[in-house]
């Protein structure tokens, strides 16, 4: 592939080089989106008891998914569901969704969320003791990986896996999120899937300074910083290498061709950009 080449098409996993399709997925660098959806689920949703409970799906889509903003409420079902019709439709794309930060869900829910999961996705689940490759997960059909911060669901569910890491600085100062993820690397990178966040974060001090500055516009003002260290990192087994880079507001520039690119430089090549209509 020639220097600057675009790839365009958005199944971007079916496109990679053959030499990358034995790869382990978390060996490659994938694109994901932060707080992509965040639902507060209606008393009418199956995965509920008597009472509305709160659930934060953060997912890592690739290419990313077809919702262009950061937070939607809607059902669980209604949103999963979506998904996996998208999929049937692009039958070598596989997506990892990461279930976190489960607010005031009680072991019933848990079963039932889980199970819902299980339902609807059904063959194309990656079990959890499996090495996912491309060729390994296009030869078993299987599309989706399920991250879910439940201990008890996972050792009962072998088609749900642990947390997945996420490194995350906790800061609305991009040097700073730069800074802990450069710290960050130089210790032994996790075994498995693990997400790089350049998501930048605003605590109660910093909105009653800057009354003005809502989520969006801290994060596009410090985009160029986040893109540049995106651009200078590579993907591999190695420790310093990236897995999952996520960030906010993924479809307003060419952040995830930046991180699909990355994977050529598995093969020698640098600086490949791909088409960054892949997440819009």
């Amino acid at each position: 592939m020639e220097h600057g080449q675009e790839l365009q098409t958005p199944d971007w996993m079916s496109c990679l080089p053959a030499e990358l399709l034995d790869v382990p997925l978390w060996n490659l660098a994938i694109p994901g989106s932060h707080d992509s959806m965040s639902f507060c689920l209606d008393l009418s949703s199956p995965v509920l008891g008597s009472e509305p409970v709160a659930l934060k799906v953060l997912e890592f889509l690739f290419p990313c998914f077809t919702r262009p903003c950061i937070y939607r409420w809607a059902t669980t079902q209604e949103a999963l569901s979506e998904l996996a019709v998208w999929l049937d439709a692009h039958p070598k794309e596989i997506v990892i969704i990461s279930c976190s930060h489960f607010e005031g869900m009680t072991d019933t829910d848990h079963m039932r969320l889980a199970e819902d999961i299980i339902t609807l996705f059904g063959k194309k689940l990656c079990p959890h003791e499996d090495i996912p490759t491309l060729h390994s997960c296009w030869s078993r059909q299987h599309q989706v990986i399920v991250s879910y911060e439940n201990d008890q669901m996972v050792q009962q569910h072998p088609e749900l896996w642990d947390a997945i890491p996420y490194w995350y600085a906790d800061s609305p100062d991009p040097k700073k999120v730069v800074a802990y993820l450069e710290e960050q690397k130089h210790r032994q990178r996790p075994a498995g899937f693990y997400v790089s966040g350049l998501n930048l974060t605003e605590d109660i001090t910093y909105v009653l300074l800057h009354p003005y500055l809502n989520m969006r516009k801290l994060t596009m003002r410090s985009l160029s910083l986040l893109l540049k260290w995106t651009s200078e990192q590579s993907p591999g087994k190695e420790d310093g290498a990236v897995n999952i880079v996520c960030c906010d507001f993924v479809d307003v520039s060419h952040f995830c061709s930046l991180v699909i690119g990355l994977n050529y430089k598995l093969l020698g090549f640098d600086n490949v950009i791909t088409d960054y209509s892949l997440c819009r």
